[in-house]
């Protein structure tokens, strides 16, 4: 059998090695260290616009805290975008609080404006304004930027960013991560780049940083002894995997020109192929790094579907994957509000995540193309 040709699996630069074994040399094998500062001031510098950052052991730690640190707590309700992964929407209910799902919309693939301002306002008639508002760049698409934080300021609800799939994204030229009041990143093994796991939490204000970090290392008051106030978390990120993450920030650009060039490689393939299209950005004020490279099969217009391409290309031992299965549809979540029509369903139903790692070789590409010309 083909050696494995992976969905999005972690691409290594060569520095990465150098700031671990300096990790481990000096004993700085703990939750903080001089990696985690230095890669918290990277990711300061690549995101711009006076933002600060804290580095954590995931990006659902990150959003845990941006709740917290917001107020969120039993009784509430969030509105979350309901075609994402399960990590934006846990959260919520870690709090006790109540998701309220929203539909996508078809340029994007991200949080409808229109079904979110539905959402806010019969939440409000029915007496519980929403305490938030977590909207997710996925799959590296930057969601309608100003429609929803335009309707977010509207009604005085704070944004939680979720970028966990956009760094190195933009939005009219501003860097996706620094949209919410805060947001949030992700360095898991599938991600554009990788502290193995990790994440992180952008603020607008150092004493917001700080309080994150407070959190996040147990929220051990300033005492001799260990006091505690505040409930805490373990969710501080490690100064060895800050170290990998300091290597990985050096090939960053360089990974996003690899992911957009697979996507370029798919669009290519797909040209000419009715009722087969690729998520593309809608117009230049977009820019995506496009993590991963998504078809949508048009059941109306192709003689194929979604699931036969997935199934064809398991065949050759090449990895790809359905979209993400909407939040309101899941078992977990069969009891919380929704609001929209069926186009999350639909993307669910009809789209598929094609291999798109930073380190596709042209042998695996020829491989890949073999499999997709058959659906041409």
């Amino acid at each position: 059998m083909n050696t494995r040709i992976y969905l999005s699996s972690p691409h290594m630069g060569g520095t990465e090695r150098a700031y671990v074994t300096e990790a481990f040399d000096t004993n700085w094998i703990a939750p903080l260290g001089p990696n985690v500062q230095g890669f918290e001031e990277q990711l300061e510098a690549y995101l711009g616009e006076e933002k600060h950052v804290a580095s954590l052991s995931s990006g659902t730690a990150a959003l845990h805290l941006a709740l917290i640190l917001l107020g969120v707590g039993a009784g509430d309700e969030v509105i979350c975008q309901s075609f994402t992964f399960s990590a934006s929407a846990n959260p919520i209910v870690y709090q006790g609080a109540t998701p309220i799902f929203v539909d996508s919309e078809w340029d994007t693939w991200n949080m409808s404006p229109d079904y979110l301002e539905e959402a806010i306002m019969d939440r409000i008639a029915k007496g519980k304004k929403p305490k938030a508002i977590i909207a997710v760049h996925l799959y590296g698409m930057p969601y309608k930027v100003e429609e929803i934080n335009a309707i977010a300021k509207k009604y005085d609800i704070p944004i939680v960013e979720d970028s966990a799939e956009a760094l190195g994204s933009t939005y009219k030229g501003r860097s996706c991560g620094t949209f919410g009041d805060l947001s949030i990143l992700s360095f898991n093994g599938n991600k554009i780049i990788t502290t193995s796991g990790g994440g992180a939490i952008v603020t607008n204000s150092l004493e917001m940083k700080e309080k994150a970090v407070f959190l996040s290392t147990q929220a051990r008051d300033d005492a001799p002894h260990y006091q505690h106030s505040s409930i805490g978390y373990n969710y501080r990120m490690s100064n060895v995997c800050a170290g990998i993450g300091r290597g990985q920030m050096e090939v960053l650009d360089d990974h996003i020109a690899l992911r957009r060039k697979n996507n370029a490689f798919y669009a290519e393939i797909f040209e000419n192929t009715n009722g087969i299209s690729v998520l593309k950005e809608g117009s230049s004020d977009y820019f995506s790094n496009h993590w991963l490279s998504c078809i949508l099969v048009d059941p109306k217009k192709s003689s194929t579907t979604a699931k036969a391409i997935r199934l064809t290309l398991a065949t050759d031992n090449i990895e790809s994957r359905p979209l993400w299965k909407p939040m309101h549809l899941q078992p977990v979540f069969k009891e919380a509000p929704y609001y929209g029509a069926k186009v999350s369903e639909e993307l669910f139903k009809n789209g598929l995540c094609l291999p798109s790692g930073s380190n596709l070789s042209d042998e695996e590409r020829t491989r890949i193309t073999t499999i997709l010309s058959q659906f041409n």
